[in-house]
């Protein structure tokens, strides 16, 4: 290790313990000072772990968060970046808190922004990157979804040797010829029909000839076992295949995946893509089925600002991450499954971790919320005039609906909410600072 490396990590390693010790945490400014000393460290740091790679648009916290669950049964310490941090000087300072692995394989589970997958390839051989999916999300940031694929196809060309698992129901996934090895992984727990996605969806042009993609069934969006009725193309063969879902409801999910039954802790359909993606990793991994049930089953997850459960009064508070279309809608339909009265919370920012343009939230399917057993909507952040007049429009009356900009205030009010299940819908920049206010007043402690 060169003299310039080892004053990197140490200076970064005596920022991470100040912050840690005094200042209630913080993940990206150690790596930004130890890249700003060596921006090569992460080709040392990263050297002699085994690195799997978990990108796409939604999903990849939690699929990050269960696939090291998952991973644990197996290895006895697996690295990994559990707040979200995903970017080089996040992924950078995980590097800098890790222990050493008792049984000499050290494993590294890293969730990475899709437009970052270079910053950590042009370093780190992994041995594989993780697909969860691709969807319109912070356009400024990524732009189209081919766009998006694109900036993540950067950083896998520079491994070519990697495995690939990815999610075999997105048809962009199977748009490019690649050397590297491809696993698989999908819905197959419906009977074959013809059918063609919502006209407004984004991703159903076949990869090959641009024609409309149909399906013999779809899962939600653009994701099914789609076809192509022009050219003849079609889902690729799935190497795990989840077989049944058998219930869901705001916070679990019962389902089947390769004849091994799995009890998720976690609510969602759009959760149980990310615990198949891990199921694929452990599988991939030589985790046997009964070890990765044991992970998934376990009531114990924990998973930062996405569906995380926290006591505020005589309140159970369900925060929920939501930060484009596709993910809003899937989350509206998870607490559509509640047999409870429930409050709902809607905080939005617009910062550059959240998308500065707010105008995604017009292709939320926000009509359906006056229809559930909502008795009290709030809203705040620091866009809160666009997420109100978004509920108006939808059809959420003024007398059942509080407004509340200032995020103290909004904390303080929860308890005055009328109901005992309160859900709060935030995007990232929002997600953090609610979470901070909770540790302010005493309700939960600072970071995970």
């Amino acid at each position: 290790m060169s003299l310039k490396s080892s004053l990197a990590i140490t200076t970064g390693k005596s920022a991470y313990w100040f912050l840690h010790k005094f200042r209630n945490g913080g993940s990206s400014l150690p790596g930004k000072l130890t890249t700003k000393i060596d921006p090569d460290i992460l080709k040392v740091l990263g050297q002699n772990y085994d690195v799997i790679v978990i990108t796409g648009t939604n999903g990849k916290t939690l699929t990050t968060a269960l696939t090291v669950k998952v991973l644990n049964q197996k290895f006895d310490h697996v690295l990994t970046n559990p707040s979200g941090s995903n970017m080089e000087q996040g992924i950078v300072t995980t590097f800098l808190t890790a222990k050493r692995s008792k049984n000499g394989r050290q494993i590294a589970v890293l969730e990475v922004d899709e437009a970052n997958v270079i910053m950590v390839t042009k370093y780190i051989k992994p041995v594989a990157f993780v697909l969860t999916n691709i969807f319109r999300d912070q356009m400024d940031r990524y732009g189209e979804i081919y766009t998006t694929y694109k900036k993540i196809l950067d950083g896998i060309a520079l491994v070519p040797e990697a495995t690939i698992i990815a999610n075999g129901d997105a048809s962009i996934f199977n748009s490019k010829e690649l050397p590297n090895p491809i696993q698989y992984y999908g819905f197959n727990n419906q009977s074959d029909h013809d059918v063609t996605a919502d006209v407004n969806t984004d991703g159903i042009l076949c990869p090959v000839c641009q024609h409309v993609l149909h399906y013999n069934f779809i899962v939600y969006s653009n994701l099914g076992k789609y076809f192509c009725p022009n050219c003849g193309v079609k889902r690729p063969a799935l190497k795990y295949e989840l077989t049944s879902v058998d219930q869901l409801t705001p916070a679990t999910s019962a389902f089947t995946i390769d004849g091994t039954s799995f009890n998720l802790h976690i609510g969602g359909l759009y959760n149980v893509y990310n615990a198949l993606a891990a199921y694929s990793v452990g599988k991939f991994m030589g985790v046997t089925d009964d070890e990765i049930a044991t992970a998934l089953n376990d009531p114990d997850e924990r998973v930062f600002g996405r569906q995380e459960q926290i006591q505020v009064g005589d309140k159970e508070i369900t925060i929920v991450l939501v930060k484009n279309p596709v993910g809003l809608n899937q989350v509206i339909d998870m607490v559509g499954t509640e047999t409870q009265p429930f409050s709902l919370v809607g905080l939005l920012n617009a910062n550059y971790a959240d998308g500065i343009d707010t105008s995604w939230i017009w292709d939320g399917e926000f009509e359906k919320l006056p229809k559930m057993n909502i008795k009290q909507f709030m809203t705040g952040g620091e866009r809160y005039k666009d997420i109100t007049f978004r509920l108006k429009v939808a059809g959420v009356t003024d007398d059942n609906l509080w407004i509340e900009p200032n995020l103290h205030d909004a904390v303080d009010r929860l308890k005055d909410l009328p109901t005992k299940r309160v859900y709060v819908f935030a995007t990232y920049t929002a997600m953090l600072q609610l979470r901070k206010q909770l540790a302010d007043d005493g309700y939960i402690k600072e970071g995970i």
